[in-house]
């Protein structure tokens, strides 16, 4: 601050202070006192009681207003500079020794025609307790003009009445800047449309806000401090790597999307969380030290459901367009049931099979399973093509209540699955009791009917790693059979006039 800068100190802390003349002797803050003066404690006898110079006091203070990040100036009762600090020195210029005595900002640091004013309300803050915040426009040394804000309060005297006033100042812009930091998080922090989960380095949440409570299915304070792996059930082990990379190495370009189950009290669920990330150093640390992980996520799982079965739907679309065109080009219209049986295959199931009625059943022959007879079907052990079963008049011997049984009884569709859980044994002879393929743990059976009549049931087989059959694929089911019911319909037409 140089000694321009400490001087006044002592006004600062109380004007009428040492303000009466010089030091007493002894005092022990002139320069040529020492351990040898005759007004020693040790020359009268008693204790030891060593004290440190005066101006250590000074010193100390006037590095504390050095080190401070807002600018701070000061002034006695009569309105002249006695501090500034280099904070102030670089928001406008002017350094301590030019500062330090001037009376008021007029002429230097505030322009003439509003000195008045601006000298006005900052003494004002002699005759108020409490602070005053103000906004000036004040000069710089180069001649250029900075709006700042100041924060102003009187200073008390030993007497305890005013002697000066301090007045701490900052550019409008960088207070605005760090308002607008604090409020935004807050509002992040409190109910923000994003989750926000600041995790420490031991991956472990130490703040959450509503939103991220609300997916996480906890309250906000029950979830601090407790591993992710008690929250997620399955996919903790990509968020938590997502989380140690953006430690070890930053934030990632864009935002990454996880599918995780949760464990909550309806039971388990699985969401989709689209997530970014913001590694947190302290602002106050020389090098950057980690103090953890901001994570910022949206539910998007409605989103990524539709998406999904936008895309499911477009694709089935497409296969039925050209199973269509395909099947159009079969002059044998059985081979144009395969051929739409294996387009509607793909992406779809594992297993197809066709069971049609024999010419002319009576309704409790087919109910009986007698005269259902495996027209084609795929390879029961391994992947391949819809094949028509050669010399296929053997009929399927279908126990009472089968599936296929049931879609010929409703005239509609029946899904059916093995219980979920079951050992793979278990399945397999769930599976072989309904003369399926043993891998088979899902099942889709549809009738198939043409001009009012029942011409058999088309079954759809899945593996026991692939999801139950659902209402959508119900009603793809049902195009297809319509489909596969037309071309059966015209063959048996066809060898009827043969």
């Amino acid at each position: 601050m140089g000694a321009s800068r400490s001087s006044g100190l002592a006004d600062a802390l109380g004007p009428d202070e040492g303000a009466g003349g010089p030091p007493e002797e002894g005092a022990g803050g002139a320069p040529g006192d020492g351990p040898e003066s005759p007004e020693s404690p040790e020359s009268a006898g008693e204790p030891m009681c060593p004290e440190p110079p005066a101006d250590s006091g000074a010193e100390l203070l006037a590095a504390l207003l050095d080190g401070m990040d807002a600018a701070l100036c000061a002034f006695d009762a009569g309105g002249v500079v006695t501090h500034w600090n280099r904070e102030a020195e670089r928001i406008l210029g002017w350094s301590a020794q030019e500062a330090v005595g001037r009376t008021g900002f007029a002429g230097w640091a505030v322009r003439r025609a509003d000195a008045h004013e601006v000298q006005g309300r900052l003494m004002a803050a002699m005759d108020a307790p409490g602070r005053q915040v103000h906004e000036f426009a004040l000069l710089r040394k180069d001649g250029s003009r900075v709006l700042v804000r100041t924060q102003s309060a009187r200073v008390l005297g030993a007497d305890g009445k005013p002697a000066g006033v301090y007045c701490a100042f900052s550019e409008v812009h960088a207070q605005i800047d760090l308002e607008r930091a604090i409020a935004l998080s807050e509002a992040l922090l409190e109910d923000a449309s994003w989750g926000v989960v600041l995790v420490d380095v031991d991956l472990r949440p130490t703040v959450v806000n509503a939103y991220a409570s609300r997916a996480l299915g906890g309250g906000r304070t029950t979830l601090l401090g407790r591993p992710l792996g008690e929250l997620v059930v399955q996919g903790v082990e990509e968020l938590e790597a997502a989380l140690q990379h953006v430690l070890a190495e930053g934030a990632p370009g864009a935002p990454a999307e996880f599918w995780v189950t949760l464990r909550t009290a309806e039971g388990e669920r699985r969401r989709c969380w689209r997530s970014g990330f913001l590694r947190l150093a302290s602002p106050l640390a020389e090098e950057p030290v980690p103090l953890g992980v901001g994570w910022l996520f949206r539910d998007v799982t409605a989103t990524k459901l539709a998406q999904q079965e936008a895309d499911r739907l477009r694709f089935r679309t497409s296969q039925l367009h050209r199973a269509v065109r395909t099947a159009s080009e079969c002059e044998d219209p059985m081979e144009a049931v395969t051929s739409l049986l294996d387009f509607a295959l793909a992406g779809f199931a594992d297993h197809v099979l066709l069971d049609l009625t024999a010419q002319g059943p009576t309704a409790g022959e087919v109910m009986e399973g007698e005269r259902l007879v495996r027209t084609a079907a795929t390879p029961s052990d391994a992947p391949g093509p819809c094949l028509l079963v050669a010399g296929g008049a053997i009929p399927v011997r279908y126990g009472p209540g089968h599936p296929a049984l049931q879609a010929v009884e409703r005239t509609g569709s029946v899904r059916t699955s093995a219980g979920a859980g079951e050992a793979a044994d278990a399945a397999a002879a769930w599976a072989a009791e309904r003369r399926w393929p043993r891998d088979a743990a899902h099942a889709l059976c549809t009738v198939l009917r043409s001009r009012g009549r029942t011409l058999g049931v088309l079954t759809f087989l899945r593996a026991a790693n692939r999801a139950a059959f659902e209402r959508p694929d119900t009603a793809y089911a049902e195009t297809v059979a319509a489909r596969v019911a037309g071309a059966v319909d015209l063959a048996r037409v066809v060898g009827a006039g043969e």
